[in-house]
This record gives C-alpha cells, sequence and structure tokens, in this order.
C-alpha cells in the first residue's frame, strides 16, 4: 500500500485492517510506555481548532488534549535552534558559556560537488569538538534505561550536525536533514539515514525547493513550478515513522519526531480542498492553512497505526512546539515581514508599541492573542502548545496551570524510566503533574532571545530585559495575558527581586545568551 492510499483511507477503515495485529504481542511493563515526542515548528497555539483558531481545524491534535492533558503555562525557546538544544540537553537557553557553533548551509556542497560527505563531517566535528565523557544527552537517556531510539525529520538540533554528534547523543536510529538551512525547502536532493547519503529521486535543486515568504505573482509562479520536485519531505518521514513503530512495536521505544511543519517558506504539494475557495485566505495563505493540516494529518495517521498494531493503550504521545508563531505567508498591504503595524506602516520598537495580530494584519492570530512572535522575548514568541496523552494513567481531558518548559522534558523522561541525572541540568520532571499528583514546581523559568532574556515565575510574575534600550519591564501575566500593561514603576521592590536571578541565569551578562550576539546555531555544552 502507497503512503498516498495510506494518507486518503478514512482513519476507521485503517484500524479495521490491522484489527487483530497485536495477537501473540508479550506483555510489557505499562509504567514503561512508548514514548513519541511530535516537535512541531514554529506552530504558535493560536493555530490550534482547540485553543480557539476559527479557520484551520486541527481535530487529530485536538482530540490528543481531549483524551490527554494540555498545559496552560508551557514554554518554549525564541527560536528553532535553542529550543532543540535545551530539549536534548536539559539547560536553558541563557547560559553564555556552554555553546558550540557549526556552519549552517554546508551540506548543500555535496550539491554543488564542492565537497564529500566525509570532508563536511571532519570539518564539523572539529567544530564541535570534543563532547564531555560525563555529558548527558536525551536520546541517551532513555537508550540506556533500555529503549530504542529514533529520530525522523528536521535534524535534530543546531546549523548543522554529524552521524559520529548523533551516535554520541544516543540515537540507535536516525533519518532526515542534518543542515537547519537546507530544511527550509521541503524537497531535498538527498537526506541520511543512519550516516548514509540517501539520494531522493525526482529531487534535484541544491536549494532543497527553498521559496520565497514574500508573496508576488513571480513568488507564487515558482512556489508550483514542480519541476525538480517529486518528493516531498514531509511524506517520506511519515513512511519512516510508520516503519520505525511498526519495527519497535514489540520493545520500548523513544520516538523523536521534529517536523519541518508549518515552518516556512510556505511549500505544498497542494492546497487542501476545504481552503480552496475560501475568501477570507489569500493564495499564500491557503498554502500556509493546508501545512498546518497536513501536520495534524499526519498526527491522526501516527494515532491510527498505534491503536492499529494493539499499543495505543501504551504509548505516550506529547505534542508541543519549539517557539511561538511566524508570519511566512506576508504579502503588500495586508501582513508583512518583518512585521509591523500595518495601519501605520511603522515597525514596532518592542517597547512602548508591539506584535499584535491584528495590528499586524495575522488572519490566523497564531500567537493566540498574545504580544510578540517568534525570535521576542513576549509571551506570543516563547510559549507553546503542549499536550500529552496516556490512556489511563493521564486524565483525560485535563488541563494543566503548571509551569512547565522545553528543557524539563529529559527530567521528565529520566522520571518516567527511573533514570538519574547530573545534578547540574537545569530542568524538572512534570511526571507527577500528568499523573494527577503534585509536581515540584520551578519558582521560575528562564529563557533568552534576540531581544535579550525574561524570567517568568510561577506566580505570573515576568521580568524583561530589553538590550537594545537596556531596560527592564515587569508585567503581571494572570492579570495581562497580552503584556499591555509594564507596572515596573509600580512595583521596584519586586522588579529588583526578579532581576537577581535573572542576571545569575545568565550567569552574570545578560548580553551574553545562545542568540543573543546573533551566532549561527547552538551544538552542545562545551563545560
Amino acid at each position: 500500500m502507497t503512503l498516498k492510499h495510506y494518507i486518503r483511507m478514512p482513519l476507521l477503515g485503517l484500524l479495521l485492517m490491522h484489527c487483530f495485529s497485536s495477537w501473540g504481542q508479550t506483555n510489557r511493563d505499562s509504567n514503561r510506555p512508548n514514548i513519541i515526542l511530535i516537535y512541531a515548528d514554529d506552530l504558535g497555539r493560536g493555530l490550534l481548532s482547540g485553543e480557539g483558531q476559527g479557520i484551520i481545524k486541527t481535530p487529530h491534535i485536538d482530540q490528543l488534549a481531549q483524551e490527554g492533558m494540555r498545559f496552560e503555562n508551557a514554554y518554549g525557546s525564541m527560536l528553532c535552534a535553542p529550543a532543540r538544544a535545551s530539549l536534548i540537553t536539559g539547560y536553558h537557553d541563557a547560559h553564555g558559556d556552554r555553546w558550540r557553533i557549526t556552519q549552517g548551509g554546508i551540506y548543500k556542497k555535496i550539491s554543488t560537488g564542492e565537497m564529500t560527505q566525509d570532508a563536511i563531517e571532519t570539518m564539523v566535528n572539529e567544530q564541535i569538538g570534543s563532547i564531555p565523557e560525563e555529558e548527558v544527552f536525551l536520546p541517551q537517556v532513555l537508550r540506556e534505561a533500555g529503549y530504542t531510539t529514533g529520530e525522523i525529520g528536521k535534524l535534530e538540533w543546531g546549523f548543522a550536525t554529524t552521524d559520529q554528534e548523533m551516535k554520541r547523543h544516543g540515537w540507535d536510529y536516525y533519518y532526515g536533514y542534518l543542515d537547519h538551512e537546507r530544511c527550509h525547502g521541503f524537497y531535498p536532493p538527498f537526506l541520511f539515514e543512519d550516516g548514509h547519503l540517501i539520494e531522493i529521486e525526482g529531487n534535484t535543486l541544491v536549494n532543497c525547493g527553498k521559496s520565497i515568504e514574500h508573496e508576488t505573482p513571480e513568488a507564487y509562479a515558482e512556489r508550483w513550478n514542480m519541476e525538480g520536485k517529486a518528493q516531498y519531505s514531509q511524506n517520506l518521514f511519515l513512511e519512516k515513522i510508520l516503519d520505525f513503530i511498526r519495527d519497535n512495536k514489540d520493545q520500548p521505544f523513544f520516538l523523536y519526531h521534529p517536523t519541518q511543519l508549518p515552518h516556512g517558506p510556505v511549500s505544498i504539494p497542494e492546497v487542501a480542498e476545504e481552503y480552496l475557495h475560501d475568501d477570507r485566505l489569500t493564495p499564500i495563505e491557503k498554502e500556509y492553512a493546508s501545512m498546518v493540516k497536513m501536520l495534524d494529518d499526519h498526527v491522526g495517521i501516527i494515532m491510527a497505526e498505534l491503536k492499529a498494531l494493539g499499543i495505543d493503550d501504551n504509548t505516550m504521545v506529547i505534542f508541543t512546539s519549539d517557539n511561538g508563531h511566524e508570519i511566512y505567508y506576508s504579502q503588500e498591504g495586508r501582513i508583512l515581514k518583518p512585521v509591523r503595524n500595518m495601519q501605520t506602516g511603522k515597525f514596532f520598537d518592542d517597547v512602548n508599541t508591539k506584535y499584535y495580530s491584528e495590528l499586524a494584519g495575522d488572519v490566523f492570530d497564531g500567537n493566540d492573542g498574545m504580544a510578540g512572535v517568534k525570535r521576542s522575548n513576549w509571551e506570543g514568541g516563547v510559549r507553546v502548545p503542549l499536550i500529552a496523552r496516556w490512556p489511563g494513567k493521564i486524565k483525560a481531558g485535563a488541563s494543566s496551570e503548571a509551569l512547565v518548559t522545553n528543557y524539563d522534558f529529559m527530567a521528565t523522561m529520566a522520571d518516567l524510566v527511573g533514570s538519574a541525572l547530573p545534578p547540574n541540568k537545569d530542568g524538572l520532571s512534570y511526571l507527577p503533574e500528568l499523573l494527577g499528583k503534585k509536581v515540584e514546581e520551578h519558582d521560575y523559568i528562564v529563557y533568552s532571545s534576540f531581544m535579550g532574556p525574561a524570567l517568568v515565575t510561577n506566580e505570573g510574575w515576568k521580568i524583561r530585559y530589553f538590550s537594545k534600550k537596556d531596560l527592564y519591564q515587569l508585567y503581571y501575566l494572570p492579570d495581562d495575558y497580552r503584556e499591555e500593561n509594564n507596572i515596573i514603576a509600580m512595583n521596584p521592590e519586586k522588579a529588583e527581586e526578579l532581576k537577581k536571578p535573572l542576571i545569575e541565569e545568565c550567569e552574570g551578562d545578560l548580553d551574553n545568551g545562545l542568540f543573543q550576539n546573533n551566532k549561527s546555531i547552538v551544538t552542545y555544552p562545551s563545560h
């Protein structure tokens, strides 16, 4: 059966097709479930219909929330790379001395004939250097606990990584990109599988088919010129995901799927039928909506496969995103990138004026009414959807107000499988929260951004540093979801109280976080 037929098959039919496939399976410890982490890319939580999205429908992701727990106060990072680094290492991204830089875009030199795979990996490995023996990574924790580990999709982290680094991190299997810049195209001429370069037949474009973000007639024509675009990466990933699940259904596995969707530039094989004649949307907005729908469809197919194999009840599925919403569908007179106030034409100064969907012209309100988008330290740049489902263990329809973040995931998984972590990790386990028990919450979480770092307490206080102006702002989020009221002048003592841990977490230098100097990429902790 081809993937095309698989995708179009009704999910009920898919279940019936495999209804007896779970016979003969061995009993496994129900407290050590399979784990699937679906890591959406630039998916602001306002894009989910379960969060109020009025145009795009995401029934399969919404169903995860209906059958599991959704988090109200979950945080990622302000950008793709630091989010992945925090997820894999368990460190927050405001550290200034733990990260080395690799060269993004380097792997395209294979297509241009400038370098071989071996030469590139040698160079990148030299940039990475020696990874400390005592350093521990997320897949390593799970593999040492007896799990088979797999990563399929956008590269694990960084702007360039290698087979050597992937294996050191603890992956038994991986398939996808090893270069961040190539991930911006959906028609790669080659991908990597366990160190081997896999040519993708019919994909011939050096830039992987990367399109133009700003909508013009020329950009539209380029997006729909399908010469050299035979196979869409996300469909290739889905095939490998289903294979991995089937191959490992009788043993504990951890599958990490960092999808490209709905990161731009906008690119989709076809516009979904429900958006073709939607007069609310421009052509590029219809394509973007179709990318979000494809992500949701793929979640539905993965869930149907778990049910078909009879391992649904013993699989924890976590769905989240790396950072907040981003604009990839700009068009003159409607919405533009870089974002600005479309009523005045002026850029937001991020002190007295800031991005809101209605001012910037975002028809989707992808940041769910919050201030800011990706790259910022406003809530819309860093607060993300987080949903966890584990039948019989996580209460269906539950909602949590606990303060959690991406660098908590390693601690949570270690708690789940009974592994100890080094004491210097920044994360805390939220497994008790998932199981309906009392959780040890952070006093605060911290994250960096191009604007500067910010700190949010478990009471909802937020102190934000804006490095360009060397100023602090203070907000109380329970009463100010949209960050409209800077109350630092009325609460000077609270501001001073919060400045101290923020500066300490940034190791004394507020301009020294992961991306404060606009560097290319994080690779790994170098201490």
